[in-house]
């Protein structure tokens, strides 16, 4: 709630910006800076956000451009997201409002100032004003290819000299992998995501994607003149030490796994339970595939562990065909050592390891209760 006021506040102020920041061209001591913030609470704000600053003492523009901006009210919000066509917008604050919301936020704020040409700065800020002024402000969202990160690290790149520096700590890392570390202290999120991902994250990273990577490019590249970004300045400085969770974590999720083995070894309740469950998150992750424009959630091979086979065996179990449920039993077998293969390098296979044995425990128990029923 708090979040959401804030940002009405600041959508209520952008005219006053965008007035300022449109009516006057940039004079010769005008800035262009990047506004690196580090990670927040929530999951939309773990990885950090990135925001352009224009700055003209001689006019008084000082403005942010902000191309993370999204409405919670938008209808069918997490189901557009999901989808893949939730819309995000360019926006405008002023530099005291925006880093007052960091700073309430507890989360740090960093600062590059660019080496640009006064020409450079002009176009910059020509095309943030015309796309303000149209429908370009909107853009659909995409995880890794199109956000407020790569949305600023191109409009940069097509008005500087040089191409922006891949050098950064991310280099070589799957995309996977870089979501992965990211999301070291939030175990159940981590977990969600990897099931959700599929195969193209598991490529390596080919762009800047997450503000921190934009940040280290800008500082490592290299243009005729010198460096593309002055020495980053620490605007605002975290003060939140890091926090344990008593619950989200491996060994909660271990425990709970552990748990489910042992009901699904005695009980037929819970073994049909979970059969039905996977069976339906299978179905899921493959026509999330299908339907949604998030490329990320293509080519899901969870669903090898959360099999739609899951279902099939259920209704072979009730109608009491044991012959195709076992045959069904050990395809699903199969595929379960297929999928063990494709995480042999991934950077979550000791997380799924758990739900790969509560998956075996439920298949084999099946196999030998189909045995005793044919002896």
């Amino acid at each position: 709630m708090r979040l959401k006021v804030l940002l009405t506040s600041l959508l209520l102020l952008l005219p006053l910006c965008f007035n300022a920041f449109a009516q006057n061209r940039l004079s010769d001591d005008a800035k262009i800076t990047l506004l690196t913030c580090g990670p927040g609470d929530e999951l939309y704000s773990v990885f950090g956000h990135t925001a352009i600053r224009i700055l003209d003492p001689v006019t008084g523009i000082d403005v942010v451009c902000n191309y993370g901006t999204f409405d919670f009210d938008t209808p069918n919000f997490y189901l557009k997201f999901i989808k893949g066509d939730l819309q995000y917008m360019l926006s405008t604050s002023s530099y005291e409002d925006f880093v007052y919301t960091y700073k309430y936020y507890n989360r740090d704020v960093f600062e590059q100032e660019l080496n640009l040409t006064t020409a450079q700065k002009q176009q910059i800020a020509t095309e943030l004003q015309e796309t303000l002024q149209s429908d370009r402000r909107y853009y659909t969202y995409k995880f890794i290819d199109r956000n407020c990160t790569t949305m600023a690290g191109d409009l940069i790149s097509k008005y500087s000299s040089d191409k922006i520096s891949m050098e950064n700590s991310d280099k070589g890392k799957t995309n996977r992998r870089i979501i992965f570390e990211r999301l070291n202290n939030s175990f159940y999120e981590s977990l969600g995501i990897n099931l959700l991902f599929g195969y193209k994250t598991d490529r390596e990273m080919d762009r800047l994607f997450l503000p921190d990577q934009l940040m280290q490019g800008l500082a490592n590249t290299k243009t005729a003149t010198g460096h593309l970004a002055q020495p980053t300045i620490t605007i605002y400085k975290s003060t939140a030490e890091q926090r344990i969770s008593v619950w989200n974590n491996f060994y909660t999720y271990a425990a709970l796994c552990l748990l489910l083995m042992v009901g699904a070894s005695r009980k037929i309740l819970v073994r049909r339970s979970y059969l039905a469950i996977t069976g339906l998150l299978g179905v899921l992750f493959c026509f999330m595939g299908m339907i949604s424009l998030h490329s990320e959630l293509m080519q899901n091979y969870n669903a090898l562990l959360f099999n739609p086979f899951f279902l099939m065996l259920l209704l072979f179990i009730f109608t009491k065909k044991q012959k195709a449920a076992t045959a069904t039993a050990y395809v699903c077998l199969a595929c379960i050592a297929v999928y063990f293969v494709l995480l042999i390098n991934k950077p979550h296979l000791i997380m799924m390891l758990p739900l790969v044995a509560v998956t075996i425990v439920v298949l084999l128990r099946i196999l030998k209760d189909n045995k005793a029923v044919r002896v």
